[in-house]
């Protein structure tokens, strides 16, 4: 075994495979920082290219973009407010308000600094750990995954505001809008058009939500900005801050390596979970979303956990964790290898160099991550008037370039409209997406569940692992509700 990492190690230290990955993390940031431009867009787009290499620099490659576009969605959530990518959608709510405090670099730190610690971690997940994941995602079905992601949307407590009810209307809105489209069994709902038939894309929503209502906000309220407002400023983590927020750091990267070895859950979960928990076990609550760093660092670390143990049901089982892994799927089939348990018996050297070039990523991403951020901070400084119809822009064409669908910019602006009003009316945004992203998850392990046990509800209590999530269920509803109550006498202890 040693004799083979070593020859593994040997064949992954050459000048062509350490640019091949710098390349690929590089382009990776610079496209996850662009709105609507996604790290799945960018994969897709680098497949045909490895048709042309050797095996494990092509799959380097992609995972290289893959891991690089992961990060690079948090750069333009801090500085303009716009999420590059739907996981970076909790980055936005604690980066951009430090990003106005003048601490832009500090919120980019940070980010990348939790986003190389939760991408080594879930390297070595993938080493050490892919196959007992694997037997682990393999044991969960339908009413597990319902369970699941009931427990994942008991997270809007984390990012309800200052009002639990106003983040249920936040969230109930979110499920409605999930409804739209066909669902499982071939119905249409709401489908008041032809383009609705399909449902409603994540990237439109999102960046509707959080980008576009700040746009609004500078033009209605004509909000004179601060010339030293976006300035990198105070860039450096201390230790103390590092220290203070590594415990969300390692709790994050663990919820990325279990939800992202689990197919179909993905980093966008992930991020929004590891949010929630973060917000939920901190000593002070409210400073979450004014510009706390521990969230960012809970949100960076979750999403780029997922990078590694994404590719562990690919590995051992031939199953993709989600749609960029599906896609390097195909980079296996056209090199002739067909990943599964026999993949670790005939292939292992190759197996081998891919464990070693991830890690090697991870150190890459780092020093890629450190010398984009000083260009980009420099969106910072654009006046908001040139900065606005930039944006708004950029925006527009980001999401066409998607699927070249007008009514996707239909939907981009109808929900910024909508993000514009839950603003004033003091909604929070972050349940809504939340919400979006995980309702067509839970509707449908809920009905093939009940489908498997012919409508018999407890099916949801038929295995330990959905013993588990009702108790943490329950654990956290009573501990947001008790949250709750106290914040309510405190209100009125004020006022009295």
């Amino acid at each position: 075994m040693f004799a083979d990492i070593l020859m593994a190690l040997q064949a992954v230290a050459t000048i062509e495979n350490f640019l091949i990955m710098a390349i690929g993390i590089w382009a990776g940031v610079v496209i996850g920082a662009i709105p609507g431009m996604t790290g799945t867009m960018a994969v897709t787009l680098a497949l045909p290219f490895t048709f042309y290499m050797d095996f494990v620099p092509g799959l380097l490659l992609l995972v290289a973009l893959y891991k690089g576009s992961t990060y690079g969605g948090s750069v333009s959530a801090i500085l303009i407010r716009t999420p590059g990518t739907a996981s970076a959608a909790c980055t936005a709510l604690d980066g951009y308000p430090l990003a106005r405090q003048g601490k832009a670099g500090k919120a980019l730190n940070m980010a990348l600094y939790s986003s190389c610690i939760g991408d080594f971690i879930s390297n070595l997940s993938l080493i050490f750990l892919a196959a007992p994941l694997a037997m682990l995602a393999l044991k969960v079905g339908p009413p597990e995954y319902a369970m699941l992601m009931i427990f994942a949307l008991m997270t809007v407590s984390g990012v309800s505001g200052n009002s639990l009810l106003l983040g249920v209307v936040s969230a109930c809105l979110g499920l409605l809008l999930a409804t739209v489209g066909q669902d499982m069994y071939g119905s249409f709902r709401f489908a008041i058009t032809d383009d609705m038939q399909a449902g409603l894309s994540v990237a439109p929503v999102l960046i509707g939500l959080f980008a576009l209502p700040e746009l609004l906000k500078l033009i209605v309220f004509r909000i004179a900005p601060k010339n030293d407002a976006m300035k990198l400023g105070d860039d450096k983590v201390s230790a103390a801050e590092f220290r203070a927020s590594l415990k969300s750091i390692i709790r994050g990267s663990g919820i990325g390596v279990v939800m992202g070895a689990i197919p179909g859950i993905g980093p966008s979960a992930a991020a929004f979970f590891s949010y929630g928990e973060a917000e939920r076990t901190s000593k002070d609550p409210s400073r979450f979303g004014k510009g706390e760093l521990e969230g960012i660092a809970a949100s960076e670390s979750a999403n780029n956990g997922c990078c590694g143990s994404t590719m562990v049901p690919l590995l051992a089982l031939g199953v993709p964790g989600d749609v960029i892994t599906g896609v390097m799927l195909g980079a296996f089939m056209i090199q002739g290898l067909t990943p599964g348990p026999m993949l670790f018996q005939n292939n292992i050297h190759e197996v081998y160099m891919l464990f070693i070039g991830m890690l090697v990523s991870s150190v890459l991403l780092f020093f890629a991550g450190k010398l984009t951020m000083r260009g980009f901070n420099r969106i910072s400084k654009i006046p908001a008037t040139l900065l606005t119809p930039a944006v708004l822009t950029l925006c527009i064409f980001g999401i066409y370039a998607i699927s070249s669908n007008p009514f996707d910019v239909v939907i981009l602006l109808v929900l910024g409209v909508v993000g514009f009003a839950m603003f004033l009316l003091e909604i929070p945004t972050a349940p809504f997406l939340i919400a979006f992203i995980l309702g067509p998850m839970i509707e449908e392990n809920m009905r093939r569940s009940l489908a498997i046990s012919r409508g018999e509800l407890g099916i949801f209590f038929s295995s330990p692992i959905c013993w588990i999530f009702t108790v943490l269920i329950v654990f956290v509803a009573v501990t947001t509700i008790r949250r709750e109550v106290q914040k309510t006498r405190a209100r009125k202890a004020a006022i009295s």
